[in-house]
């Protein structure tokens, strides 16, 4: 199990939404957070701490924001991945600009489903050991399904094991955000970690609701310390509770 930090960018500042409530312009979101220190400041704290493989997330497509995340994986080359609305067209310019990977999500479905054709030609464009497959869900059902447009849509594809090993041939990791939990510091999604953990092909990162060590070490025991996880909001250097060097600290433990 490893921490893997982020760096959520929107409108050219680093800060803490609530995903789901971006809205169909992604110029508004509910905010928790705005940092005074830019994306790069965070970066170069990482790279300090060497922490790979963290994630950079454009949450618009403004310039100032796409600008912002590039000085980010330049303090830091080839340590950070990097997300939001990437396609097979634009991803090689970020490998270029010292992205480790890219990570992808809406692009890879056409109308809610899952399209082979343009998962190889990411493939084809960057390679598989470059791009991280953002499986990011909503439970429906009796499943978790992953959510795409911002987490609004559903698309057809469940997050199951099964599946996982499907995608895994076209990519090096997983981003798996429990949707509904993610930005509320209000616990993790157990049932969703515990189909994670049984995955062991490549990497996996859970992200969504952690608030605490209490739940870094739930998240330890449910992913049977082979679930990857992340932390955003909770975290003290932005804007809540949870002690950054206290993650890592316990994870030295």
């Amino acid at each position: 199990m490893e921490f893997r930090p982020c760096i959520d960018i929107h409108q050219g500042k680093v800060k803490q939404i609530i995903g789901s409530s971006l809205n169909s312009s992604k110029s508004e979101a509910e905010e928790n957070f705005v940092a005074e220190k830019s994306a790069e400041y965070f970066a170069s704290l990482y790279k300090e701490d060497g922490l790979a493989g963290g994630h950079v997330i454009m949450l618009d497509d403004s310039q100032q924001t796409k600008q912002e995340a590039i000085k980010a994986l330049k303090a830091y080359p080839d340590g950070l991945q990097i997300g939001g609305g990437i396609t097979d067209q634009s991803a090689p310019e970020f490998i270029r600009a010292g992205a480790s990977q890219v990570i992808v999500s809406s692009f890879i479905f056409v109308d809610g489903r899952l399209s082979e054709s343009r998962l190889t030609g990411l493939k084809k464009a960057i390679g598989k050991d470059r791009l991280v497959l953002d499986l990011s869900c909503r439970y429906r059902g009796d499943e978790y399904v992953v959510v795409i447009d911002r987490w609004q849509t559903f698309t057809d594809y469940a997050v199951t094991v099964e599946n996982l090993k499907a995608l895994s041939r076209y990519c090096a990791e997983f981003l798996v955000h429990g949707v509904d939990s993610e930005g509320k510091r209000q616990g993790i999604e157990e049932d969703l970690l515990a189909t994670l953990s049984e995955f062991t092909d490549i990497p996996v990162t859970y992200a969504g609701g952690v608030r605490s060590l209490t739940d870094v070490e739930q998240i330890r025991q449910v992913g049977q310390d082979k679930v990857n996880f992340t932390v955003g909001s909770s975290l003290d250097i932005f804007g809540g509770d949870l002690d950054y060097r206290e993650v890592i600290n316990y994870l030295k433990q």
